[in-house]
């Protein structure tokens, strides 16, 4: 893996940890998501909202997303967009394997 892809890798992680703790009961968690790192930082506003509607994952919540929101500022704008572009590949895959158990 390429040094400038680390950050994304590392963010991926934490997702998959952490991230249905936050948007398991969501509509469109993958909205929710790309929310968050839309702009060139981090949206923590958002992101404490999120945290907010789930209290009792917050402690262990909390840690992992203050981490992925210093991550991500730090990323250089390709690493942001690579991120966002794997977000909407994952949401596009759910999409297809969802149609496809219909």
């Amino acid at each position: 893996m390429s040094p400038a892809m680390r950050p994304v890798h590392q963010l991926a992680q934490g997702l998959r940890a952490h991230g249905w703790q936050l948007f398991s009961d969501l509509e469109d968690p993958h909205d929710e998501l790309m929310s968050l790192v839309w702009g060139p930082r981090f949206d923590r506003d958002h992101a404490m909202g999120l945290v907010a509607r789930a209290p009792s994952a917050a402690a262990s919540v909390l840690p992992a997303l203050l981490d992925a929101a210093n991550s991500f500022d730090q990323m250089h704008g390709v690493a942001q967009a690579r991120l966002r572009r794997l977000i909407l590949r994952h949401r596009a895959l759910a999409r297809s394997a969802a149609w496809a158990s219909v």
